[in-house]
């Protein structure tokens, strides 16, 4: 398709280039321009977005993938609002919590989408990513404050993993990837889809507690509809510790000002978990 106007997004860690686009007769789309090795990673992306979308989810719709002068090309309808992570502080609690019961309930529908039938066994394939975020964080010369709380809590429960379930995944579902549209919350950037654990899906949701606790926990109890078992809060520990121990070596190359986000963000988490001693955290108990 042809677009007569383009004006560019600056947003996200991707590296893509994105635009607000307008065709001639002034509908308006959301383009994104990816390098050629993107290709398969956006043929899921498309895929999940658009399975999500036929389910009825609060997501722009997904309109054509195509590969283009050495480009891939993703185009979807945009949607006008303002980001989540802009509009919640300003909203009352009660609000808040509702949202995050919104968004709860769309990640349940969404982990209905099942996993590849050759996904690998889900034990084996964490165990084995975290033992590649342990041997990064030993490498790393920079350290977290009491960061072994994280690697003993990771060594000490492996077996959770055992027998796990898998779905299709958002792979990055936080108050940053939402927007609300008329006082809808909708689900943007599915550029990270994955298979694996639904509860791992929940790995982001630090990201949504530091901008509002009420949102998170409406996050988990619309997911649940209610109080989720305890068995979720220690798995979830879990993949936090493992999010949180690679976050300090990823946020190395962009500069001493990264790296301070996952310190503090480190240090908020130990003091959720009461240094990764108690599985419910403080956001939820409060």
């Amino acid at each position: 398709m042809e677009f007569t106007r383009l004006e560019e997004v600056r947003a996200g860690w991707s590296g893509d280039r994105k635009y607000h686009a307008w065709d001639d007769g002034g509908q308006e789309f959301f383009l994104r321009l990816s390098q050629p090795e993107k290709w398969e990673k956006a043929q899921s992306a498309f895929a999940l977005q658009e399975k999500a979308f036929q389910l009825g989810l609060p997501v722009s719709e997904p309109i054509e993938l195509a590969k283009e002068d050495g480009q891939v090309r993703f185009v979807e309808r945009w949607l006008s609002g303002q980001m989540a992570e802009d509009a919640l502080p300003a909203l009352p609690q009660e609000e808040q919590y509702r949202l995050g019961r919104e968004a709860g309930k769309t990640l349940k529908v969404l982990h209905t989408i099942p996993a590849p039938a050759e996904a690998e066994d889900w034990e084996s394939r964490f165990n084995r990513k975290m033992e590649r975020k342990i041997q990064l964080y030993r490498d790393c010369p920079y350290k977290y404050e009491n960061g072994e709380a994280f690697i003993r809590y990771m060594e000490e429960n492996r077996g959770l993993l055992r027998g796990r379930p898998q779905c299709m995944q958002h792979g990055d579902y936080h108050t940053g990837n939402m927007m609300l549209c008329g006082g809808k919350l909708f689900v943007i950037d599915f550029d990270r889809p994955d298979a694996g654990d639904p509860w791992e899906e929940f790995n982001r949701i630090v990201w949504s507690a530091q901008l509002s606790p009420a949102f998170a926990r409406g996050t988990v109890d619309g997911y649940f509809d209610g109080a989720p078992p305890l068995a979720f809060w220690k798995l979830l520990a879990l993949y936090i510790a493992n999010n949180t121990l690679g976050s300090l070596p990823w946020a190395v190359p962009f500069g001493e000002e990264q790296m301070d986000i996952m310190r503090e963000q480190a240090a908020q988490v130990l003091d959720w978990y009461d240094g990764m001693e108690n599985p419910v955290p403080r956001w939820y108990r409060a």
